[in-house]
């Protein structure tokens, strides 16, 4: 029984959901999760709305750079996801939650959207409210800690170093941990055509604003580059001189690719890798970004440079190769390309990992035991 959130019928929910982009995973990760879990909660049966804001940084990205043709295409491979666009300023809040049991708002939401339905919650509307954070803002921007989440039955955190974080800070009295996971509908081994060349080495990933510039030097450019592998990258946001680094490194720059089309992408490597932004290997070591989890499922082998696993979500060694400098990711792509048993064990027991404890379907278990959790919480009366 779903107890802590109040059901249209039986164990059916509404579920409103407000994100940043459901349509545009234009250097927005983000929206690979949503897609997921959205899947996921409708293939139960649940009802489900989701909210984007009407041109988004994202989704503007997107169509400026790849056309309309790039919205049609994830219509075409997402039949059941629809989102509800809205203006900030002109959203009808009462509306939009209407009969709703759970609300989830992502913390890339518009500040007055956020603070409009927390105020709706503290009115005293009768849906649970849990805010969503997938992001390092807590860490990185002075001004987050700013938001209001009095209204808020608790906090949906990423990672655990960011839900201790929540609770330190007193920004929340309830949070959890909630994991990234892939979604298995799209993330899959796929099998290249029989004699299809393979490539070496691909990173899928934006070149990341200056949180790793180093890192990807150091521990994907130069050893591939060293090792003279045929490389491609896939991602956005690469400024000139990032081009310049990877061409002078006769590394293949491809540009941005849809995300659901990225197990495609895998099948023709042999071999990625995954970098962390700086705040994930230092101040939140733990969380592992939505790119290792689809690695994984797609069962690629994959070497990641530093990063602390203090969650024990997975087992450096066996489920990927972990490089503690970049002499060892050297290494340790060498003995990749060069050892197929090594590599084919890898990629089981990777693939393994993900189906044991790391879909979207495990993650949505998770959810529906948080709403179950959830009775009990104070409920407001009317406070402003």
């Amino acid at each position: 029984m779903l107890n802590g959130c109040v059901p249209l019928d039986g164990n059916r929910l509404k579920i409103v959901l407000f994100y940043h982009s459901l349509v545009s995973d234009w250097n927005h990760g983000n929206a690979h999760f949503l897609r997921g879990v959205a899947s996921e909660l409708l293939s139960r049966g649940h009802l489900v709305d989701i909210y984007e804001p009407a041109n988004g940084w994202s989704y503007s990205n997107l169509v400026r750079e790849s056309g309309q043709q790039a919205v049609d295409k994830f219509h075409l491979a997402f039949p059941n996801l629809k989102s509800i666009c809205y203006h900030p300023q002109e959203l009808d809040v009462p509306k939009a939650l209407d009969e709703a049991g759970l609300v989830i708002v992502h913390e890339w939401t518009p500040p007055s959207v956020i603070s409009s339905i927390g105020r709706a919650r503290k009115l005293g509307a009768g849906f649970r409210l849990l805010f969503h954070d997938t992001h390092h803002r807590l860490l990185t921007d002075p001004g987050f800690e700013a938001i209001d989440l009095s209204g808020y039955d608790g906090v949906l955190a990423f990672g655990e170093a960011l839900r201790r974080m929540y609770l330190e800070k007193g920004l929340a009295a309830n949070a959890w941990t909630w994991h990234e996971a892939a979604d298995t509908r799209v993330f899959k081994p796929i099998k290249p055509e029989s004699g299809a060349p393979m490539e070496d080495l691909v990173f899928i990933g934006n070149w990341g604003d200056g949180e790793r510039e180093k890192e990807l030097r150091e521990y994907f450019v130069k050893p591939s580059s060293a090792l003279q592998l045929k490389t491609a990258v896939y991602g956005v946001r690469y400024p000139a001189r990032a081009l310049k680094t990877l061409f002078a490194a006769g590394i293949d720059y491809r540009g941005w690719a849809p995300n659901y089309e990225v197990p495609e992408i895998f099948s023709h490597f042999r071999a990625t890798v995954h970098v962390p932004r700086s705040p994930y290997s230092s101040a939140l070591e733990g969380i592992p970004t939505i790119r290792v989890f689809e690695a994984l499922a797609c069962g690629i082998p994959l070497v990641c440079a530093p990063w602390i696993d203090s969650e024990n979500l997975f087992t450096p060694g066996r489920d990927f190769l972990l490089a503690a400098n970049p002499l060892q990711m050297k290494s340790h792509l060498k003995d990749l390309l060069n050892d197929a048993p090594l590599a084919s064990r890898l990629s089981e027991n990777g693939l393994a990992a993900i189906r044991q404890r790391h879909t979207c379907a495990h993650r949505v278990d998770e959810l529906l035991s948080i709403c179950n959790s959830l009775t009990g919480i104070k409920e407001y009366a009317g406070q402003a």
